[in-house]
């Protein structure tokens, strides 16, 4: 089992193919095995990493709290002690946050940045963010994350012919470990690099679903402060779009890949 030594924590981590190195990030609960749709498509091409984030899948899980900017440090050390210069970063939400930050903070690492379905902020002020905001943080407490799964999986995958998917959701969310999740959690409430997208030089493309929770007119608001991004937008599809329509979904990346 790869594992590498990366600030306080041992990441775990695995590659696929040859080529031009692909990051990829996966999101709030998940872990890198969610990627398995896209990995025997882009590892044709690409030397493709999937990595778990601290507190997710097989890497360590120590006490928070957590933040995105510390989620883009790991990243960065970790690419560092692999020798890796330069990447392209893939992230869906969570994942998308932390590539933001890495492309602000780390700009010689990130080559380009393939940005799905995040907001450049997220703000937990308004008595209905909060509301949202506690909703889950009460389920996870006090029904675990079994209940979390069950809650989220229909939200994901609301169609009947997708009765497999939120199956599979729901089992692996059952999986995370409370603490670990409620820390990672917690790095979004009121998150933000609103003010510094501007700083993102790298070619960006933000993948966002017509049916996911922020409306495609944020997303095409912000990216209009990346000076070398662009927006594509999947129709009938929702937060999980990876999973949800993996051909549409490769076919975007990959074509945006080959123009850098």
């Amino acid at each position: 089992m790869p594992i590498i030594k990366v600030l306080n924590i041992e990441m775990f981590y695995e590659m696929h193919g040859e080529g031009e190195p692909l990051l990829l990030i996966h999101g709030l609960g998940s872990s890198s095995r969610d990627w398995e749709y896209q990995i025997p498509q882009f590892s044709k091409q690409y030397k493709v990493i999937t990595i778990d984030l601290r507190g997710h899948g097989k890497t360590s899980k120590p006490k928070g709290p957590y933040s995105i900017r510390g989620f883009a440090d790991d990243c960065a050390s970790f690419l560092e002690s692999l020798n890796i210069k330069s990447v392209n970063v893939l992230g869906l939400s969570l994942g998308t946050a932390i590539g933001f930050e890495m492309a602000i903070y780390y700009p010689e690492l990130v080559k380009s940045l393939i940005a799905v379905n995040m907001s450049a902020k997220l703000s937990v002020k308004t008595f209905d963010e909060k509301k949202q905001f506690f909703l889950r943080d009460v389920i996870v407490k006090l029904l675990g994350m079994k209940k979390m799964g069950e809650f989220l999986a229909p939200r994901l995958f609301p169609f009947p012919e997708q009765e497999e998917l939120r199956k599979m959701v729901a089992t692996r969310w059952a999986e995370n470990d409370k603490k670990a999740y409620l820390s990672a959690f917690h790095s979004l409430k009121n998150w933000s690099v609103e003010e510094e997208l501007h700083k993102i030089k790298c070619p960006t493309i933000v993948i966002a679903s017509d049916g996911d929770y922020t409306p495609v007119e944020i997303k095409e608001e912000y990216v209009k402060k990346i000076p070398n991004g662009q927006i594509t937008i999947i129709k009938n599809s929702h937060h999980a779009v990876p999973m949800e329509k993996p051909e549409e979904f490769n076919k975007i990346v990959l074509d945006f890949l080959k123009q850098i």
